[in-house]
């Protein structure tokens, strides 16, 4: 589904998801940096492994 889609969806949940899956990436990233364990994301259709050093060095990574 399109941003626009989940605001427009019926479902109160299905509208916050977005900004949950946000809030849960973001807590992933801060995990990460303390355990000093990588996190993966998927970046133009290919996982990209994030060490803590990089999320330190350059929080939108």
């Amino acid at each position: 589904m399109t941003q626009q889609e989940l605001a427009k969806a019926k479902d109160p949940d299905l509208r916050s998801s977005l900004q949950a899956m946000r809030r849960a990436a973001l807590q992933a990233r801060k995990i990460a940096i303390q355990t000093e364990t990588s996190i993966i994301i998927v970046r133009n259709e290919q996982l990209v492994r994030l060490s803590a050093e990089v999320l330190r060095r350059d929080p939108t990574a």
